[in-house]
């Protein structure tokens, strides 16, 4: 009897600490890779719910990259022109902030540029 006890003690302990408490790293590997803007709202600060303006990426701005990776690097290269001749105007790199709990992403880009949530993106 204490055998089961104890082998019941030990398999609990070890189903407890299998736990997975590193839910940011595996947020941020899902973020990682590039992706592209669908549209970009600009919401009241009021509610932080109305939304004021919507835009959607003409055809060059579609081509704009933004890209993540798990160590808080991101860069992002934009494209412009016009119709189907679309260059590559330039790229800023920078760092970004994740929080885990109200699951708000922040980037600081090197050119003092910042962008939050609010920006809808595609992978």
């Amino acid at each position: 009897m204490k055998k089961q006890l104890l082998l019941f003690a030990f398999s609990a302990l070890a189903l407890t600490s299998c736990k997975d408490d590193n839910i940011e790293a595996y947020e941020l590997e899902m973020m990682s890779g590039d992706w592209k803007m669908v549209k970009r709202e600009t919401i009241s600060g009021k509610d932080n719910k109305t939304v004021l303006s919507t835009e959607t990426p003409s055809d060059c701005e579609s081509k704009n990259l933004l890209h993540f990776r798990s160590d808080y690097y991101t860069s992002y290269t934009y494209y412009s022109g016009t119709g189907t001749d679309c260059q590559m105007t330039g790229k800023t790199e920078g760092k970004y902030t994740y929080n885990e709990e109200s699951k708000l992403l922040s980037i600081k880009n090197d050119d003092e540029m910042t962008l939050k949530n609010g920006t809808e993106l595609k992978s």
